[in-house]
């Protein structure tokens, strides 16, 4: 069940549709003006610097999550947990806040929705059935309703890929016996801006917490911040679609008891290499249309992400390469808050 403010949101929801339920938040006063003070907060850019004192830097122990990722974190453990790179995705936080113990996701599809909110849960659900959970919800911008269209009923709502996402976890959160309290509804018309030629982009691609206190605010991260292993992590983003294993899950990296991240074993195919080596060899434009669900408006650095996930691939076409004995590739915190591989296992 979702409550706003305090107060219980559709207490009577068996005959709403889900498509009411989001039109709903999205025009709820209290959430209206948490989104503009949301929209008032200066991005944070992120990277890790030599410089300690360097104002973006990142200094902090902190776990960030790719797309279909999650991870929950223990605030005695960690200090900062984030994603960002969500156009038409979701990044979803939920923080029990007499705990502090806060997860992160990062959702792509409807598919993912039921399966992945229950593992969020796992670690951050609380046994008091008073216990009310914070939620933010930052991403999917409006990818296909045309700038000025203020029908609510009009179908172009349900087309695309932010709003069929946006209902899902909506309706999932009203029908959960869970109590969610949302402060943030970041979404959809509150996270799209518009160009002169009435293109649509969204406003943030990301979000940070502060697991201690629950704060929130828009981000984003660079190369030597989205890790450990970053692009096995994404290469293991692709394969897991051919594996049913991982089928309506969200991918699972971070161990919360340890503050380590394990990448298990997985496979990818020579199919997938060649693929990378036509595809190394594709416009910009192209690479952007095959494969991202937002062509215009991915982040500067998105091309040539592809390019070097493709190039470890032509470099590596032996996963077992990569995972030597089959053995996952295991990451502990150094001393400093960043990551180092572990030869244990």
């Amino acid at each position: 069940m979702i409550f706003v403010n305090g107060v219980r949101f559709l207490s009577d929801s068996s005959s709403v549709e889900g498509h009411d339920m989001v039109m709903a938040l999205l025009e709820h006063p209290d959430l209206v003006s948490a989104s503009h003070s949301f929209r008032g907060i200066p991005e944070r850019k992120f990277s890790v610097s030599e410089e300690s004192g360097s104002q973006n830097s990142l200094q902090a122990k902190f776990v960030y999550v790719f797309q279909r990722e999650y991870a929950t974190a223990d605030p005695t453990l960690v200090e900062i947990v984030g994603t960002d790179e969500a156009t038409t995705c979701v990044g979803i936080v939920i923080r029990n806040c007499k705990s502090g113990m806060t997860s992160i996701g990062h959702l792509d599809s409807p598919e993912v929705v039921d399966i992945g909110l229950s593992q969020m849960l796992s670690l951050v659900a609380d046994t008091d059935d008073d216990a009310i959970l914070d939620v933010h919800l930052v991403g999917a911008f409006e990818d296909s309703a045309p700038q000025g269209n203020d029908d609510d009923d009009d179908d172009t709502q349900l087309e695309g890929y932010s709003f069929p996402l946006c209902m899902k976890i909506v309706k999932k959160l009203v029908e959960s016996n869970v109590k969610f309290q949302i402060r943030n509804f970041q979404v959809l018309k509150h996270n799209t801006r518009w160009d002169s030629q009435g293109n649509a982009y969204p406003i943030f691609h990301g979000l940070l917490v502060e697991t201690s206190s629950g704060s929130v605010v828009p981000a984003s991260f660079d190369t030597t911040t989205r890790c450990p292993d970053e692009i096995i992590r994404r290469i293991r983003l692709g394969a897991s679609f051919d594996d049913p294993t991982w089928t309506a899950r969200l991918l699972e990296t971070y161990e919360t008891q340890t503050d380590r991240f394990v990448i298990a074993p997985f496979s990818w195919s020579m199919r997938r290499v060649r693929i990378a080596l036509v595809m190394r060899h594709w416009s910009d434009l192209e690479i952007l249309v095959a494969t991202s669900t937002s062509p215009s408006a991915e982040g500067p650095d998105f091309v040539d992400t592809q390019k070097r996930v493709w190039e470890y691939l032509i470099q590596h076409p032996d996963w077992k390469q990569t995972f030597p004995s089959k053995l996952p590739r295991v990451f502990q915190r150094t001393a400093s808050g960043n990551w180092s591989m572990s030869l244990e296992r």
